[in-house]
């Protein structure tokens, strides 16, 4: 039902969003962002407050060139983009920015973005309503350069009483768009009941296959465009839980398909077959580490390496 909702509102927004023009006011913008902003936090858990100061700040309320030319409202970068680009002078000259067909997709990958990086695992494990955790933990994270970002975004979030938006509960969403979704011609919503958290979980689990090793270690393999986070969601466990299980690597920002994502704790123990293994590379441990499902810090000691604290740490 959330996704959706959410899906809903997304393609309600896509057409306004087709026709922004400049010189929108600041009001009119959180007027018009607030239920994607919350539907967004309901879908991918990120404050609908972080959303709407974040769309505020980096497109100067829909008026920027980024904004309007290119309808990036977060400022994202290509990074591993395949779709249209946009060059912008930014920190450098002719800086490669996302470009999307419409203001609610960049919404959507906005959200895409903070999930599926594990360097910003760590703001998940935060209350939905600590907007000024998220913002320090954005400035943390290297979101913006700017030295005061967190300071802007609380800022913005306390002026224009955004924060009211992240105590919004899925049944509030629901209320207040009933009468708009009714009212559209080519819209027919059918009222559905929201299902519970535990009946969603359990539904998502079932569709995928959950494997196990030599080591009696539980993983999944992800598929095309899983994140960290939906997977740490589907088997209920915090995406800070999930990065210290696999040991990822601070570089590692997004999952591959065919990637082993293990939903419990390595083994210390191991394998037979690896007691007499040697190796001198960082990442090649790493990768040993994740194909047979033994702790990084157990490999490295068996093969006196000091690694660096590959486990997300922030």
């Amino acid at each position: 039902m959330k996704n959706l909702l959410a899906l809903l509102f997304l393609i309600t927004f896509s057409f306004s969003a087709a026709g922004n023009t400049p010189k929108i006011s600041l009001e009119k913008y959180i007027e018009t962002w607030k239920d994607v902003a919350i539907s967004q936090m309901h879908s991918h858990g990120v404050p609908a407050s972080i959303t709407l100061a974040q769309g505020i700040l980096e497109s100067g309320f829909g008026n920027s060139d980024l904004a309007v030319k290119a309808n990036n409202h977060f400022g994202i970068k290509c990074h591993d983009w395949k779709g249209e680009s946009f060059l912008k002078d930014d920190d450098k000259r002719n800086e490669c920015f996302r470009k999307y067909k419409n203001a609610a997709q960049s919404f959507e990958d906005h959200s895409h973005f903070l999930t599926g990086r594990s360097r910003y695992a760590f703001l998940f494990d935060l209350d939905v309503t600590d907007y000024k955790g998220w913002a320090k933990g954005l400035k943390q994270a290297g979101y913006a350069t700017n030295p005061s970002y967190d300071k802007r975004l609380i800022d913005l979030i306390e002026r224009y009483d955004l924060d009211q938006y992240d105590k919004y509960s899925f049944d509030d969403l629901i209320v207040n768009q009933e009468p708009e979704l009714q009212n559209k011609k080519d819209t027919k919503a059918p009222k559905l009941n929201a299902p519970s958290k535990n009946t969603h979980t359990q539904a998502v689990k079932n569709k995928r296959q959950v494997h196990t090793n030599k080591n009696r270690t539980m993983y999944v393999i992800a598929g095309n465009h899983d994140t960290f986070y939906q997977i740490s969601k589907e088997f209920g466990v915090s995406l800070r839980q999930l990065n210290r299980w696999n040991d990822f690597p601070a570089d590692k920002e997004v999952l591959k398909k065919g990637d082993k994502v293990y939903i419990m704790r390595k083994r210390k123990r191991i394998a037979a077959e690896l007691t007499n293994l040697k190796v001198t590379d960082l990442q090649e441990l790493w990768e040993i580490s994740q194909e047979h499902g033994v702790q990084l810090k157990s490999l490295a000691e068996r093969n006196n390496i000091t690694p660096p604290n590959f486990a997300l740490n922030k």
